[in-house]
């Protein structure tokens, strides 16, 4: 795997980050339903939103392996919650960096990568789901504004956001893709009303409704040329896949590392758990999956940074590779709760609580369905 030094020095500050700011809190935060915004400054300082990013805008270089990396640091703390809001720029801000205008990248994302803003992705209706070319959210030109009308849902951090980048029709309805944009649309903006929504999982991430009524946004707010959305959100839906799958395969080593810990410690009829055949053998299971998992994982990454696969031959391996993991995830999480039996159903440990996100991560990003359908079209079946 090609970690540099850089790479490592990285993980190392990042793990001191994830065991002093974190970890002591996720409990009390999953029962709050969030994390004190300070924590978004308390990340930028390390380093942990600009990679990736231009330096002029407060980022650093950066290439896939980092995202491997803080997916690895992150799951320590053992709450996808807390991950998926604080690292909610990664979907939203990467499209600002690549598509928005000069002005937008030098307020907006610099104050993103600061912390000092907080971004978020707003792309998922209620009718539409995964089928991006579906939405209705409309966009009128009005002279120098747009009117927005609509809704979004399931929108991670939501409630706190100060910005989104917003999917909307601009086109007819009848245009399916070639009238999709990219609108930067402020939280305060009049007409924007926001509701929690209330999940399975992920409770220390806010997810919410968003309702667009009559919001006016100024045409300079356009991502990238108008009628042409699509494309970016496409492209943006490959590196967060990657991410999704780094992430799923680490959370399953937290699973496994737990599973053994506890079968280490726990004694039945006079034996630690670990020397019932039984438990040894699930525990090489779970061992097997994360092994496949990280494997899968380094090739699509190495193929994603060189570029050595034709695009669509990787979107259809990203979409594999996620599937894959996030399965892989769902079994290490189902046998570590099994052996830490009671325990394992008990509030307040990352068991308990990994397995209770386990869906959001096979549903986020594009589910396995819609994945799967996808990567037979990418592939000519």
């Amino acid at each position: 795997m090609p970690y540099s030094e850089d790479h490592q020095l990285f993980r190392q500050t990042l793990r001191r980050f994830v065991a002093r700011e974190i970890t002591p809190f996720v409990n009390d935060w999953d029962e709050q339903g969030g994390f004190p915004r300070e924590l978004y400054q308390k990340a930028a300082e390390t380093g942990l939103f600009g990679i990736g990013y231009p330096e002029a805008y407060g980022g650093t270089p950066g290439d896939i392996y980092y995202v491997m990396v803080v997916a690895d640091e992150i799951a320590r703390a053992g709450s996808g919650g807390v991950r998926a809001s604080l690292l909610s720029h990664a979907i939203s801000m990467p499209i600002v960096a690549s598509h928005g205008p000069d002005w937008m990248k030098r307020e907006v994302l610099t104050a993103v990568m600061s912390g000092k803003k907080v971004s978020a992705l707003a792309i998922t209706e209620p009718a539409g789901g995964s089928d991006v070319a579906a939405l209705r959210t409309q966009a009128v030109r009005d002279g120098d504004d747009y009117i927005v009308h609509g809704e979004k849902t399931f929108i991670t951090s939501g409630l706190q956001a100060d910005y989104f980048v917003t999917a909307v029709r601009t086109g007819t309805p009848g245009d399916s893709r070639s009238g999709l944009s990219l609108l930067l649309i402020e939280g305060n903006t009049p007409g924007l009303t926001r509701a929690p929504l209330k999940k399975m999982g992920w409770w220390a991430s806010d997810t919410a409704h968003l309702q667009f009524d009559g919001c006016r946004v100024p045409v300079r707010n356009l991502i990238g040329p108008e009628h042409q959305g699509f494309a970016a959100m496409m492209a943006n839906f490959n590196k967060e896949r990657i991410g999704l799958a780094a992430s799923a395969t680490a959370f399953a080593q937290v699973c496994l590392d737990d599973a053994i810990e506890w079968a280490r410690l726990r004694n039945t009829f006079g034996k630690p758990l670990i020397e019932r055949q039984v438990i040894r053998h699930k525990l090489v299971d779970m061992a097997t999956r994360i092994e496949a998992s990280r494997s899968f994982l380094e090739q699509v990454a190495q193929r994603f940074e060189d570029k050595s696969v034709d695009d669509k031959t990787l979107s259809a391996q990203i979409g594999m590779l996620k599937i894959f993991a996030t399965r892989s995830l769902q079994f290490c999480a189902d046998e570590a709760v099994q052996i830490l039996g009671g325990m394992g159903y008990m509030r307040g440990n990352r068991v308990e609580r990994i397995y209770r996100e386990v869906k959001v991560n096979m549903i986020g990003g594009g589910s396995e369905e819609i994945l799967k359908d996808l990567a037979s079209r990418q592939l000519g079946w």
